[in-house]
């Protein structure tokens, strides 16, 4: 039988030779191309869809920025909130003294205490003013006592805030301890947004996941030291959280490690005073549905719903990938995320947890009722 074989590899050469010669083989048109940007072809994939436009739940949003609440019109928002089945937004952009004290006014005045929150910001950028950790404890005692329920801290505070001889200030400087100590007394949960995505960090290439953002918003594109590596600028942020275990964290973003889940549960196992929030990270989750499921039965504790930028039409997706068992749809802003996604469909007791009960043990009087 081997022999055979043998001997017929020739006359099957051949035969494939005449073939190819004589065949209409289509040349293929080298003229036909089309940008990454714009090939995003409809999915002819047909599966059952279940889009929402509320939360099955009554829910907190941990992280909203509305920074002109003092004249906002808050029943228009109130209004919006009610129809996503939002109960409570927490206002992230809250100043701090006469500024907060204005956006205080205006809330109290319509009686929506209990739906609005708003937490305050510190300037770190006077740090080498003599009375600088004087001001700053007395306007965060002042913010406290008009209604403050945490404080907020900007990325731009640790990686582009410069002291007045230019160097950068570090998050965790020693001169600022003193702040995230008077927040633990104040029980007050501090909740940081450090760092960027870590590919801002490395080559605007092919390589690059986030190749199409950086090219529509170049100015995110860091240098590999500049301001500082990602890895100096998180173990900063982690150096916090080391050094003021009675003060409670929540990290933005899920601390940027929400394409790792097994190390994002390190981190927490590591760090028990910080929780994390899925603001701008979903399309992480809803790629990963498996592993996502497996992250929330663990760690349901710790992970409290934020949305950032606050646009009422995007919930809708927030909602699909936590609520539904749908397959692959897609997000709404392909430059942070080109890829389809998956819902988790996470039972109703993590829900619960993710929606409102963490962030109702963490915030000081947050009220769902």
């Amino acid at each position: 039988m081997q022999k055979i074989m043998f001997r017929s590899l020739p006359l099957l050469a051949l035969l494939l030779v005449s073939s190819l010669a004589n065949g209409q083989r289509t040349p293929i048109d080298s003229s036909l191309t089309i940008s990454f940007e714009d090939y995003d072809p409809p999915s002819s994939l047909v599966v059952p869809e279940h889009p929402l436009t509320a939360a099955s739940i009554p829910f907190v949003d941990i992280h909203s920025h509305h920074w002109r609440m003092a004249e906002q019109d808050l029943d228009k928002l109130i209004r919006e909130m009610d129809s996503l089945n939002m109960r409570v937004v927490v206002n992230l952009s809250g100043r701090g003294g006469a500024a907060l004290k204005g956006m205080m006014d205006n809330i109290n005045k319509h009686g929506y205490q209990d739906r609005i929150l708003c937490f305050t910001n510190i300037n770190i950028q006077s740090i080498d003013d003599p009375d600088f950790l004087s001001a700053t404890l007395e306007q965060l005692r002042y913010d406290h006592s008009i209604g403050a329920r945490g404080l907020k801290i900007y990325k731009s505070q640790g990686m582009d805030n410069k002291d007045k001889a230019g160097n950068r200030i570090a998050i965790n400087d020693k001169r600022l301890q003193p702040i995230f100590a008077l927040a633990g007394e104040f029980k007050w949960p501090v909740l940081i947004h450090y760092a960027d995505p870590k590919q801002f960090w490395q080559p605007h290439d092919a390589n690059n996941e986030r190749w199409l953002e950086l090219k529509l918003r170049p100015g995110r594109k860091r240098d590999a030291d500049n301001p500082a590596p990602w890895e100096t600028i998180a173990a900063e942020a982690h150096d916090l959280f080391a050094s003021n275990p009675n003060t409670t964290f929540i990290a933005a973003h899920m601390a940027w490690f929400a394409n790792d889940l097994e190390y994002l549960g390190t981190f927490l196992d590591k760090y028990p005073n910080v929780n994390v929030e899925i603001g701008a990270v979903i399309a992480e989750l809803g790629r990963q549905p498996r592993a996502a499921q497996r992250f929330f039965t663990r760690y349901q504790d710790r992970v409290l719903f934020g949305k950032d930028s606050y646009v009422p039409a995007e919930y809708a997706t927030y909602f699909r990938v936590l609520e539904t068992d749908d397959e692959y749809f897609p997000y709404y802003k392909r430059y942070h995320a080109f890829w389809r996604m998956y819902g988790l469909d996470l039972p109703k007791p993590i829900l619960e947890k993710l929606y409102y009960k963490n962030a109702q043990r963490i915030v000081p009087g947050l009220k769902m009722e």
